[in-house]
């Protein structure tokens, strides 16, 4: 056991003699702060890694913020008051010069646009040009422009029936009615086009121009207060419960009492408010969260002059009855400034006793914030991060478990639209126009008509009767019924062609989206009308808004068009049609996949002072530069490595390629199935039993996989042998049931003479059975006898008949060279029809990087789940990598083998081979008597 308060001498906060590969690290850390930029550190999981980061990361930020106070008041000495102003020296670092400077700059603006000053006279707009801005004659795609004429054809015939149906329709009612005057839509006139880029509205109520913002700057509203921001540090990890780990932590440290931290999280993590929780789904939460905001309680508006002759509308009092006291959030942010850093369990708790929301709660205290902790999404995503308000200029990013950041960057950028949400917006925006025909500006009429006309080509695309234009495969008849999905991938411009919608101008399209507010008008109207007249009315599309969420369709629908304006390079349209559910609605989409994340993650380094990539396995770092920042030059990039906190003798890595009677382990994809396979690693898994205490860890590719081989041993009886011994548990597929078996698998190893079965013997432990990219293997620690074993079956590899994969992999492939892609087997039109075969011709006619791309993603998943075992120095476990194709004789070795992709510290220790099951057994049964006989099994 460690000391407690020996903390070393350069970082005080460390609450633990700390072990030289901690101190290593912490200076690593401090010395990549100092010099700022892009850096890289390892750090293996189980070495204390999250609090290292901590005592580091803070002692610089305060070390920083000394400095800072020592030159004002060394400015304020010589030259008065006037020099606090400008506290800068010249030995001072550049950035923390621009850090000051900026900040003041910010604190000018705010003056600026709070009084009204500043505000440069916008050029006249010319009259009727709402009528014609939707197209771009000189535009080109590629950088988010559109060229040519408007649908004519297109659009004069949906235009011709919209106008038969209203008038039909005006001539019984004339005039809107006035209960349906409240989503009547305001005139809307466009900016000219080099004025899109604004941030403004440009509706026009009551002759001036109003400014809005986005839905979540209207529900952060209700507080004018201001607060002065500092240095900050922001850390994000990818799950909730690595926030609260984190934060606690952080309270191990004497930085818990000094500075000021404050935990971001998602609304449906943090929502007090029962009527919203009970909707269960994030989007749907956030949705109802939004739109209470929207319905103030008296609907009472201000108008807020800003002088210029610009106002902003401001609603009184919130909707939520949580948000309702702004007394009450002034008290949460009293308590929370007091009580120093909360996880967001303890926030939620405060929250639900103050009786005020803990979600605007902790937004509010951003500001005022040393340190922030948030979730990936939060961070890394442009959006999220503006309607936050986080200021990365000048500031530091921690991002950890950064293993597989490119992959979960660019896929924040993703873009999917189903057909029933498709059809469900074009019906409500038909039905919409129908009703307000005669009372819509010209504007508004023709950017709902081609809105409309979208809505028409993409599902026309997707429409089960284009099948027949289709080659259907001849293996289609083998593949199970209801599984055949014929899917394509094509260029963003080559997608734009093919509906004949290449020459609509997106952007523009998008900015009246989000300046209009039509999207949440049509969806009023919708609700209002299915509440007041049901399905009667609307027979034609009785599916019209059916069980599920309007808003939510047409924010998929907005989305995918935002994503239509990326460059034709950035990502790829995935068109997916499949045969009919047996609910009887097709199962087919059309998504964007973004494919470079070099832009969105320069967004971000550009800002920051510093931007620190942490984690337990993140090499190969190549891949990850090449990727995120190429302009960063190899030899350029600051990479930190450490070593393992356990000896040598605390692991026991052996490479098992025969099971019990001898039969070779192959579970690569052709051979995995076999029941003679399954039946091998069952008895594999009988035998340890006996040897290992505890707890062992299986971990399998798949649930399909997993679920097929414990259905196996059920029918086998190998299942009822395993339970003799030891209680088995199944990860479930739903990650909100996962804590609830990690505490009945954890008891049961905690009372080994206790088990469900009446009638079975005393058992020595547990098995789980748990699945490679699943929760359990990405943040749950199996720590001491929760994990003396870990099984890892096989080699993870993806499944290669992921059509999004594959455009990864080609993608990679041609990163540096231009001409790979198209030397690739797979051309635009070939179709995925459920097997792998196309997928593995692709990386059959791969080059160096697709396959090492393919290759690393199954052994980063690898690295990550056995990643869970060993987390302390005293801690202690076996891994066995069951799989011929793990096995190599180094003697004979020529080619590269799979096990050198493992962590240098499993590697060094690792049993290359064995000749049979028996040898392994012996290793095992030698390496626990050891440990137990060193006393190894007693927790620091």
């Amino acid at each position: 056991m460690r000391k407690k308060g020996g903390g070393d001498g350069r970082f005080p906060a460390f609450p633990y003699e700390p072990y030289s590969i901690q101190v290593d690290f912490m200076s690593a850390l401090y010395s990549s702060l100092e010099r700022g930029g892009i850096s890289m550190l390892e750090s293996p999981t189980g070495t204390g890694k999250t609090l290292s980061i901590i005592c580091s990361a803070l002692q610089w930020l305060v070390d920083q913020k000394e400095k800072q106070k020592s030159k004002v008041k060394v400015g304020s000495d010589k030259n008065g008051a006037e020099s606090v102003s400008n506290p800068g020296s010249d030995d001072e670092p550049d950035w923390m010069r621009n850090f000051v400077h900026s900040t003041e700059n910010q604190g000018e603006d705010k003056k600026k646009e709070k009084f009204g000053v500043g505000f440069g006279k916008k050029g006249e707009r010319r009259k009727g040009e709402s009528n014609r801005d939707l197209l771009s004659r000189d535009g080109k795609r590629g950088n988010g422009e559109c060229s040519g004429e408007f649908i004519s054809e297109s659009a004069e015939k949906e235009r011709f029936q919209t106008m038969k149906r209203c008038e039909k329709m005006q001539s019984g009612k004339g005039a809107v009615e006035s209960n349906d005057d409240e989503f009547l839509l305001e005139e809307y006139e466009s900016e000219e086009e080099e004025s899109i880029s604004g941030v403004r509205s440009k509706r026009k109520v009551g002759g001036v121009s109003v400014s809005s913002s986005s839905d979540e700057d209207e529900a952060a509203k209700g507080s004018d207060e201001e607060e002065e921001e500092g240095l900050k540090i922001y850390f994000c990890s990818r799950t909730h419960s690595q926030l609260s780990q984190f934060v606690k932590e952080l309270r191990k440290t004497a930085f818990a009492d000094e500075i000021n931290a404050v935990c971001l999280g998602s609304r449906k993590n943090f929502c007090i408010n029962e009527e919203v929780l009970k909707l269960g789904n994030s989007t749907r939460i956030n949705e109802r969260c939004l739109e209470l905001q929207k319905k103030k309680k008296n609907d009472v508006s201000k108008i807020k002059n800003l002088g210029a002759g610009r106002v902003r509308r401001t609603k009184a009092v919130s909707g939520c009855p949580m948000l309702r006291k702004h007394k009450l959030q002034r008290q949460f942010k009293e308590q929370l400034s007091q009580r120093g850093a909360l996880d967001i369990e303890e926030l939620v708790n405060l929250g639900s006793s103050l009786g005020t929301c803990p979600y605007y709660g902790a937004r509010s205290m951003v500001p005022a914030a040393d340190l922030v902790v948030l979730p990936y999404q939060s961070l890394l995503s442009k959006s999220s991060r503006e309607s936050l308000g986080l200021n990365l200029k000048n500031n530091v990013v921690i991002i950890d478990e950064a293993h597989n950041l490119a992959d979960s960057l660019i896929s924040m950028y993703d873009a999917k639209v189903t057909l029933s949400q498709l059809e469900d917006v074009h019906c409500h925006l038909e039905m919409y126009l129908e009703r307000f025909f005669n009372l819509l500006g010209p504007g508004n009429r023709r950017y709902i008509q081609t809105l409309m006309v979208i809505t028409r080509a993409f599902m026309g695309a997707l429409n089960e009767k284009n099948r027949d234009n289709l080659d259907t495969p001849d293996n289609a008849d083998n593949l199970p019924a209801g599984k055949i999905t014929i899917a394509s991938s094509m260029a963003i411009n080559d997608f734009l062609f093919t509906l004949n919608i290449d020459n609509i101008n997106f952007v523009k399209l998008q900015h009246y989206l989000k300046e209009s507010n039509i999207i949440h008008k049509v969806c009023g109207y919708g609700n209002r009308m299915a509440t007041l007249q049901a399905s009667s009315t609307f027979n034609d599309s009785a599916s019209c808004g059916e069980d599920m969420s309007t808003l939510s369709n047409f924010r998929a629908f907005a989305d995918m068009l935002l994503s239509l304006t990326n460059k034709n390079a950035d990502g790829r349209i995935i068109v997916s049609k499949a045969k009919k559910t047996l609910s009887g609605r097709q199962g087919g989409y059309i998504k964007f996949v973004m494919l470079t994340g070099e832009k969105i993650f320069s967004e971000i380094a550009d800002q920051a002072h510093a931007v620190i990539l942490a984690g337990g396995t993140l090499q190969p770092i190549e891949e990850t530069r090449e990727r995120l920042f190429p302009w960063l030059s190899s030899e350029m990039l600051d990479f930190f490595s450490c070593s393992h906190i356990v000896p040598p003798e605390s692991i026991l890595p052996v490479a098992v390629s025969r099971g019990p009677s001898g039969r070779v382990l192959d579970f690569s994809y052709s051979t995995r199935s076999s029941l003679a396979t399954i039946e091998e690693l069952g008895l594999l898994l009988c035998n340890l039993i006996s040897v290992v205490p505890e707890g062992i860890v299986v971990f399998f590719s798949s649930f399909e996989y997993e679920e097929k081989v414990y259905n196996a041993w059920k029918v086998s009886g190998i299942l009822d042998r395993m339970q003799k011994k030891k209680c088995v548990f199944r990860e479930p597929r739903k990650n909100t049931d996962v804590e609830s078996v990690l505490q009945k698998y954890k008891e049961s190893i905690n009372n080994l003479a206790q088990c469900n079965s009446v009638d079975a013997a005393p058992q020595n432990g547990a098995l789980f059975f748990a699945i490679v990219g699943g929760k359990v293997s990405e943040g749950i620690n199996f720590s001491d006898g929760m994990g003396r074993c870990i099984v890892m079956v096989g080699l993870p590899y993806p499944n290669p008949s992921d059509i999004e994969l594959m455009e990864r992999v080609k993608h990679i492939e041609g990163l540096g060279d231009g001409n790979a892609i198209s030397n690739l087997s797979l051309s635009n039109d070939e179709l995925y029809v459920g097997d792998v075969q196309a997928g593995f011709n692709i990386l059959r006619s791969c080059g160096h990087r697709g396959k090492e791309y393919y290759e690393n993603l199954c052994f980063k998943a690898i690295n990550q789940s056995i990643g869970r075992a060993i987390r302390h120095a005293d801690d202690y476990a076996a891994i066995l990598l069951v799989d011929k194709r793990y096995a190599s004789d180094p003697l004979r070795r020529s080619n590269p083998c799979p096990t050198d992709r493992l962590p240098k510290w499993i590697k060094d220790s690792l049993v290359p081979r064995t000749n049979n099951y028996g040898e392994v057994h012996r290793l095992l049964h030698q390496f626990f008597k050891f440990n137990k006989s060193r006393g190894g099994h007693k927790n620091k």
